[in-house]
């Protein structure tokens, strides 16, 4: 990873904060406590800006300058407000492909599922601020600069935003493969999000409960799940063949 997606030492990350910047993610250092966390705590309030407490052991091994106990990763692509691209997304299309992606936190993965999301029309990819892949150089060349030509937002609940979508009448679907229907037997015609899970856990149990259905991939081979990334490319296609390919 480039120095450039770094930036360490506490008076630069504070005005980071403050300048409104986008960040990726934060890390303190372990026992750092005083004046300066809670001044760091207060400014990253409201900002959906993951915050790891780790040993200063590994922040030496991020950074070699004097990092004083911080360092942030600048993020390399500008996230829109969730809200706002739901919003913009409804305007630009009458009947929006939304893309949620929970727990995916290998950058290669990542990076291959935008590539097939911005070729197969989706609308828009979401992701919660914890527990997903940062951005890097990886996942920008992985998913041939896709991320580019992609609105995207994080969020930091799951459960508020899901439930946003379906408030705005947008069909909630988990691909999950202890689920009763095929891909073939849902209507992805009307306004839907796909949410898609890691490769070792899947989509969460507790996300399962909040969708509207759940649908699996009919298999005939000995191996029990593809590639997260390759499932993405036959669920879009599988969306887009149902829509009739009405954007291409």
């Amino acid at each position: 990873m480039e120095n450039k997606q770094i930036v360490y030492g506490r008076k630069p990350v504070l005005e980071l904060l403050k300048a409104g910047s986008q960040i990726e993610k934060i890390f303190i250092q372990q026992g750092l406590h005083g004046p300066f966390e809670v001044e760091l705590r207060n400014l990253m309030k409201g900002k959906d800006i993951p915050l790891s407490v780790i040993p200063i052991g590994k922040l030496d091994k991020i950074s070699r300058g004097n990092h004083q106990g911080i360092i942030a990763y600048t993020s390399l692509v500008d996230y829109v407000d969730f809200e706002s691209l739901v919003a913009l997304s409804f305007e630009s299309s009458g009947a929006p492909l939304f893309l949620f992606l929970e727990g995916i936190t290998d950058v290669r993965n990542f990076g291959a599922i935008l590539r097939t999301a911005e070729v197969l029309g989706v609308d828009a990819i979401f992701s919660p601020s914890k527990n997903t892949a940062l951005v890097n150089e990886d996942m920008i060349k992985t998913s041939a600069g896709a991320l580019f030509n992609i609105p995207m937002a994080r969020v930091k609940s799951m459960d508020r935003a899901l439930q946003y979508l379906r408030d705005c009448g947008v069909f909630v679907a988990v691909s999950h493969l202890g689920a009763e229907k095929r891909i073939t037997e849902l209507d992805f015609t009307v306004p839907v999000c796909v949410v898609i899970g890691s490769e070792e856990t899947g989509v969460s149990e507790h996300t399962t409960k909040l969708a509207d259905s759940l649908f699996l991939i009919p298999q005939q081979g000995q191996i029990d799940s593809l590639n997260v990334a390759v499932s993405a490319g036959v669920i879009l296609y599988e969306i887009q063949r149902q829509r009739g390919f009405q954007k291409f």
